[in-house]
């Protein structure tokens, strides 16, 4: 996320889109492993071993919403259709360093909530990352441990990665994928530039690239210029999934697509059935 990005970073929010589209969507305690301070996670299933990769997806429910570095209380969502990435871990990337900050903040589920932990991946401004091959293992470890936790279902990575990190970044998630269990997703957010005229993801080994719809900068004329066309985003990775936040409205978006909403100010009972209902105008 860059910094115009905040929404995620600090606290990423559902906007009104078609009403069929989101109602249609809507139809443990942890193991050993990463040290998420102040969860409090009933157990859900983890997926079965031998899950072919071209049905990982098929894991994953029809609507996420985002759970960023605040208290979170969220077992009021729906018991069906309705999952949760939650930000599990901070990676820091500074000089030859990787600094890994676990989450703080409590967060609560219902049982069987699917639950995607997403690890955030940011750069020291005052040490410039080393971008090595020791780096690019060690942080490629911190993320792989997220997917030892009991009850995930997928891991998810966020990094707004500038022109000269694109090739440590594709590295880490090649050697990511590796780590990962074979039945495990692997997601990432996507720049919107990066899935459309600069679709330099295309042929990374991730089951989904979630284009972010807002806090868009300089590309948002063009990505709603886009939609309006009906034109899709050009890599196939793309085009199975959006990110979308409360306080943007989006138009014209391309239809058949999961959807993960951010809220900028956190979410509650009545502000998640407020969503509902603007949908339902």
């Amino acid at each position: 996320m860059t910094p115009q990005r905040s929404g995620l970073v600090a606290a990423k929010a559902l906007l009104p889109v078609g009403g069929a589209l989101l109602l249609a969507a809507l139809a443990s305690v942890f193991g050993s492993g990463l040290p998420l301070a102040g969860l409090n996670f009933a157990s859900s299933s983890s997926p079965s071993s031998g899950h072919p990769a071209s049905s990982r997806l098929a894991l994953l429910p029809p609507v996420i919403v985002w759970a960023w570095e605040r208290p979170e209380d969220l077992r009021f969502l729906p018991a069906r259709g309705v999952g949760v990435s939650f930000l599990a871990e901070t990676v820091t990337l500074s000089g030859g360093e990787v600094r890994v900050r676990p989450r703080l903040q409590a967060l609560q589920v219902t049982p069987g909530t699917p639950l995607e932990a997403c690890a955030r991946i940011e750069v020291d401004p005052r040490k410039p990352p080393a971008l090595s091959a020791a780096q690019t293992a060690a942080a490629s470890a911190a993320l792989a441990s997220l997917g030892n936790l009991a009850g995930i279902s997928a891991v998810q990575v966020d990094f707004d990665a500038t022109t000269s990190e694109r090739a440590f970044y594709a590295g880490l998630l090649r050697d990511l994928r590796r780590r990962l269990p074979p039945s495990m997703p692997l997601s990432i957010t996507a720049l919107t530039s990066w899935c459309a005229g600069d679709p330099w993801i295309a042929g990374l080994p991730v089951d989904e690239a979630v284009p972010m719809l807002f806090r868009m900068g300089p590309d948002a004329a063009d990505v709603r210029l886009r939609l309006a066309e009906g034109r899709d985003f050009t890599p196939a990775v793309c085009r199975g999934s959006l990110g979308i936040s409360t306080d943007e409205r989006i138009r014209d978006l391309p239809s058949g697509r999961r959807l993960y909403v951010f809220r900028p100010n956190g979410w509650s009972r009545d502000a998640f059935k407020a969503v509902l209902a603007e949908e339902k105008r």
